[in-house]
């Protein structure tokens, strides 16, 4: 067979194989309330703060998982609140379609709870999470309630994650805990603070600013005020 016949014969069978698209869209419901939203913006958030000069992971919410080109017939989609994966490209996506992605499953996922989609996330979603995704770490919180759990991925079932002495749960995925603050989940550090947002770096900086800056002007009046005494007695500061 020539060589022209036998590159005509491979490219006829390519236009056989069917493979299914990469670039799909997003197709979840909104999130449930202002509530809902707030916490998973603070989620991600934080941890792209903390983890800015890191490159090799991907944390997102409410984005669409296409884990089978099944769903795309069956419409059936599965998006987490939240989720990080690690050991990834570091980029925007419009979803995440795990046959463009090396096959790679969320390693921690996080759902925010209501009282409309509470049952299936500790129920049919668990179930998903733990047989077909494989995610080692499952979280939900309900912002509400307050309701928290946590479970690790332990001989292939989820086993409840214990909390430590302040109500911690321990994320080996993230090496942070996760627990309430305030009302709402949030990452802490090994030594038990909480990992602070972007704006409260910001205000730390200002306040710590604005402290220097009365530290140095309470230093200045005493100076002044120690130079003015020195004079009522006559002594000339300069020849101290």
């Amino acid at each position: 067979m020539s060589l022209a016949k036998d590159r005509n014969l491979q490219e006829d069978l390519w236009e056989d194989i069917a493979f299914p698209p990469s670039n799909l869209e997003s197709d979840e419901p909104p999130l449930e309330s202002d509530l809902h939203v707030r916490q998973v913006i603070l989620l991600i958030q934080c941890l792209e703060y903390l983890w800015r000069n890191k490159n090799d992971f991907y944390a997102t919410g409410n984005l669409t998982i296409y884990f089978s080109p099944d769903q795309i017939k069956s419409r059936d989609f599965r998006g987490p609140d939240f989720f990080v994966v690690l050991g990834t490209e570091r980029k925007p996506r419009k979803s995440w379609v795990l046959w463009a992605e090396g096959g790679k499953y969320p390693n921690i996922i996080v759902e925010i709870l209501s009282d409309s989609t509470a049952m299936v996330d500790r129920g049919l979603k668990k179930q998903l999470y733990q047989d077909i995704f494989r995610t080692p770490e499952y979280f939900w919180f309900h912002p509400e309630t307050l309701e928290f759990a946590g479970f690790s991925l332990i001989s292939g079932q989820y086993q409840p994650t214990a909390p430590n002495s302040q109500g911690l749960l321990w994320s080996q995925q993230l090496e942070l805990y996760l627990g309430i603050h305030n009302g709402q989940l949030r990452y802490f550090t090994t030594e038990g603070e909480p990992v602070p947002t972007p704006q409260e770096v910001v205000r730390q900086a200002q306040q710590q600013a604005e402290q220097a800056q009365q530290q140095a002007a309470d230093e200045r009046r005493q100076r002044a005020l120690l130079l003015e005494k020195l004079r009522e007695r006559g002594i000339d500061p300069e020849a101290l």
